[in-house]
C-alpha cells in the first residue's frame, strides 16, 4: 500500500508544481480515503485497492493541476493547504 500511495503522490507532483511531496501525498491519501468512504456510505461493495488505486490515478490525471485551488474553495480540503 506504501509504495502505491508513494507512486501516486509522484504522479501528482508531476502534474502540480504548487505541491511539495507531503502536500502531494496528503492529497493523495485524502482522495483514497474519501472514495472509498464515499463509496462504502453509497452502499457498493469493496473491490480492493486496485479499483482504488485506478480511481485516484484518474482524478490527478484530470485535476491534478488545479487541486491546490480546489482546496481554496472547500472546506473539506482545505486542511491540506497548511
Amino acid at each position: 500500500m506504501e509504495e502505491k500511495l508513494d507512486r501516486l503522490a509522484k504522479t501528482l507532483l508531476a502534474k502540480n508544481c504548487e505541491l511539495t511531496y507531503d502536500l502531494a501525498r496528503n492529497w493523495v491519501e485524502a482522495l483514497w480515503e474519501d472514495f472509498e468512504t464515499t463509496r462504502a456510505k453509497a452502499g457498493r461493495s469493496y473491490e480492493g485497492q486496485h479499483i482504488t488505486e485506478m480511481i485516484v490515478a484518474q482524478w490527478i490525471q484530470h485535476y491534478g493541476e488545479k487541486l491546490h485551488e480546489f482546496a481554496s474553495t472547500n472546506e473539506k480540503f482545505k486542511h491540506l493547504l497548511k
